[in-house]
């Protein structure tokens, strides 16, 4: 083992801090990843503070599973990275890849309930109690979970991609999002701005619904034919059963019954964010009668993911970000609540050396 700086969080109260790690030495199939940036993701912060009951939260905490960085050194059999190369690292880094999910590259879903996820997970090499994140200057992780990292793309602004990304990817091209097709978003966040791009590049009608007025002429940017003010029942109205899908990146508990209204027949809402605390009771009127569809999808596989950052590089789509120093990253976590940021923090690592 080797011992590497990072920032954590000692307790749900305590604000994340300089710390010291520890990481595992390179096996043969493993690849070290020197990291260079970090997204800063909304459940970043909800595991820092531990407000999420189903997963209660080891301490120390080190978040981040928005990397990108450097091959640093590879394992004997390691096949398709060098030394040098630029690599990502998102939010998975191991599942039993012998279940009928992970076989089908859906290891976020593995039947067996294997998923390591990169931080906060029980560690399955024993180096530490929990999976240690990105917040840090290194990262040591099997081939299979690396990812390549198209060389046209800004290395800063594809590491949002990592899970914000792949979060809306993965449901809008499950649902067959494209021409011919009508997408809501909403919220216009770390999430909902990639929604925006994503249903946009794929040739679907994009709306986005906020609840704030400020917000219109940067989703229109973004690509959103129709920018809807959720607050305003004229205008929820005016678009009555006219959705094939509706994607909710909200990480907030609220009443998704009017989006469900909004719905076609046989249309689809489809829940991403993840709250602190459950949603207002559903309609099941509202949903049986026009034969809706009410769904969640959490983040991709690796074989999605890799396809997301290869269309990303193609169309060259990154997410739109503001970059802060890691000392900055309990103030980034306050802002974040305040939704106050275009739209993805990211850490530049090398203000941990600092």
């Amino acid at each position: 083992m080797s011992t590497a700086k990072a920032f954590a969080a000692p307790s749900a109260t305590d604000a994340l801090a300089a710390a010291n790690i520890e990481r595992r030495e390179v096996g043969p199939n493993d690849i070290e990843i020197d990291i260079e940036y970090c997204g800063v993701c909304h459940s970043d912060l909800h595991t820092a503070r531990n407000e999420w009951d189903v997963v209660p939260t080891v301490y120390p905490c080190v978040p981040g599973h928005e990397i990108v960085g450097r091959v640093s050194k590879v394992g004997n059999k390691v096949t398709n990275f060098r030394e040098g190369d630029l690599a990502a690292v998102g939010c998975l880094v191991g599942s039993c890849r012998e279940c009928a999910s992970c076989k089908d590259g859906l290891e976020q879903y593995c039947d067996n309930n294997a998923g390591v996820f990169t931080y906060n997970s029980p560690d399955p090499h024993g180096t530490a109690p929990v999976t240690y994140g990105g917040y840090s200057e290194r990262i040591v992780v099997d081939q299979h979970f690396v990812l390549n990292v198209p060389k046209n793309l800004d290395p800063a602004g594809t590491a949002p991609l990592l899970c914000a990304g792949i979060t809306l990817y993965s449901p809008l091209k499950h649902w067959k999002a494209g021409p011919g097709k009508k997408v809501g978003i909403v919220g216009l966040g770390g999430l909902g701005h990639m929604g925006v791009k994503f249903s946009h590049a794929f040739g679907a009608e994009t709306a986005l619904f906020t609840r704030s007025d400020s917000k219109v002429a940067d989703a229109k940017k973004l690509g959103a034919d129709h920018v809807i003010i959720s607050k305003d029942e004229a205008q929820m109205e005016a678009h009555t059963r006219s959705f094939d899908l509706i994607i909710s990146t909200v990480a907030a508990s609220h009443d998704i019954n009017p989006y469900i209204s909004l719905l076609k027949r046989d249309g689809t809402m489809v829940l991403v964010g993840i709250p602190e605390h459950p949603h207002k009771p559903i309609s099941v009127f509202n949903i049986a009668f026009p034969r809706r569809s009410l769904a969640g999808s959490g983040i991709g596989g690796i074989k999605e993911t890799q396809e997301m950052l290869n269309y990303c590089g193609e169309h060259n789509i990154t997410s739109d970000i503001e970059m802060i120093p890691i000392q900055k990253i309990n103030e980034a976590y306050s802002r974040m609540l305040e939704g106050d940021v275009k739209y993805r923090f990211v850490i530049d690592m090398k203000s941990l050396k600092q």
